[in-house]
């Protein structure tokens, strides 16, 4: 299936254009196209409701590394589908006259190949051959079609992120806002307690809402070099996977994966991590508690 771009994805998000009727059928079709949209509008839908906002927390720094690494990433791609695209196979050396005929690539001028001299195949005087066109797959045509709008595209998905989990903190910390949030449904929640060497004085909360965030409260952590990341890990099996981090204040709201089954994963851990670009736990918990209810 040929998923929509990137950048026409934020803009249907944005409301900037109204999607055609072949992208409607395709976002009817289409979960993952369905969840970017979803993605971008609830970034600016975050926006928009903390402008008069000052003060937000600063991006934990691994973050921002994740973003230069995701537009380095992109970069090379580019440079590497540019390098591919001069080096497709099959364009002999020669000259093309004749009559025009449409091509993949807009239109060519020619029916007749005359080979230059040192050429390999065919040397009969006086014959013609069709030239050769090699047809390039979709995927490599739309990257040379569209390099920069998908450069952009991953600056956007990266600096959406980044804004997720400032804005998310932010929409929990409104103190200025006056008309008050509606009463979010809690489906499970657990208290967090200091865990192994943590002073005891730590303590937190963690509460699991119905439209699938992980509302965390967290108090006297120790200072760490590095920062805070939060986990969900199956008692039983001691698998377990990251909900995201911390910022620098006390409140957080994560997003949870879709479909996560609570009742296994029941565990929530807060770890002490360093920027080290190792995305495993690090085995230092803070704090920990079971999910009930």
């Amino acid at each position: 299936m040929q998923h929509l771009d990137h950048d026409r994805l934020v803009f249907l998000a944005l409301g900037e254009s109204e999607a055609d009727n072949a992208e409607s059928t395709h976002l009817g079709t289409c979960a993952l196209c369905r969840a970017e949209v979803a993605t971008f509008q609830q970034v600016a839908g975050l926006g928009t409701e903390t402008q008069g906002l000052a003060d937000l927390p600063d991006p934990p720094e691994h973050i921002w590394q994740g973003i230069a690494a995701q537009v380095r990433a992109a970069e090379a791609q580019q440079a590497q589908a540019e390098a591919r695209w001069q080096q497709v196979p099959g364009q002999g050396v020669g000259t093309l006259t004749g009559q025009t005929n449409d091509t993949p690539f807009g239109r060519a001028t020619g029916t007749t190949a005359t080979p230059s001299t040192g050429t390999t195949g065919e040397q009969a005087t006086g014959t013609t051959a069709p030239p050769t066109v090699t047809r390039l797959d979709s995927a490599r045509r739309s990257r040379r079609g569209s390099g920069w709008s998908r450069w952009a595209a991953t600056a956007v998905t990266a600096a959406a992120a980044a804004a997720v989990g400032v804005l998310g903190t932010a929409s929990v910390l409104r103190p200025d806002d006056p008309t008050p949030a509606p009463t979010q449904v809690v489906v499970a929640s657990a208290p967090l307690a200091a865990y192994g060497s943590t002073p005891p004085a730590a303590k937190g909360d963690a509460r699991v809402l119905r439209d699938g965030q992980l509302h965390l409260h967290v108090a006297n952590l120790p200072r760490v070099p590095g920062y805070y990341e939060v986990w969900l890990i199956n008692p039983a099996t001691m698998e377990m996977f990251s909900v995201g981090t911390l910022g620098g204040g006390s409140d957080a709201l994560l997003p949870l994966p879709p479909n996560v089954d609570i009742t296994s994963y029941s565990v929530v851990d807060v770890s002490a991590e360093q920027y080290d670009n190792n995305s495993r736990h690090s085995g230092d918990s803070l704090l920990r508690g079971t999910l009930t209810g």
